[in-house]
């Protein structure tokens, strides 16, 4: 998947960048290898990098009263991790090899590179991380209004002020 720079260009965070940074961040992605079992990271870890997934399949798993709960499931292709980095803040959630994996990870002293070096270029990394957190809020968004209403709530009775919120 990703042992050549231009596979890069057909992975979400890295579309729209030139050849040149896509080489450049392909020469500075590191090779992961996780057993079926084992986490890539876990919940409240600190967050260094960003991981693309090469082969096999991971987890997102959130631990609330001493139970593992999984979230989502991410397939070759998939980034994860990326949170942290934009938020600069401890892992929300952890990430579990579901099957033995290979992933590549990129560390934010790459980005930090790529920022001296290309202002420009960083920036779209950046915009591309934000779209894919952007992306992830919209189908949670989604999944909590089919968990909590079940249809959509009408004007008198938002979902907001359901949960609990503070609008009046």
């Amino acid at each position: 998947m990703a042992d050549r720079p231009e596979v890069l260009a057909r992975i979400s965070i890295f579309g729209a960048l030139s050849k040149e940074t896509l080489e450049f961040l392909h020469e500075r992605l590191e090779p992961v290898a996780a057993s079926a079992g084992e986490y890539f990271f876990r919940e409240k870890d600190l967050g260094d990098c960003v991981f693309v997934l090469v082969e096999g399949r991971a987890a997102v798993i959130k631990t609330r009263g001493g139970r593992d709960c999984v979230l989502a499931t991410f397939e070759p292709g998939a980034c994860f991790g990326e949170m942290a980095l934009l938020a600069i803040s401890p892992r929300s959630a952890g990430v579990r090899a579901v099957t033995d994996c290979r992933a590549v990870r990129l560390r934010n002293r790459a980005l930090y590179e790529l920022y001296k070096r290309d202002l420009e270029q960083f920036t779209l990394l950046q915009m591309n991380l934000g779209r894919e957190v952007a992306r992830r809020l919209n189908e949670t968004t989604d999944l909590l209004l089919e968990l909590v209403v079940g249809e959509c709530a009408d004007e008198e009775t938002p979902v907001v002020r359901r949960l609990g919120g503070a609008i009046k």
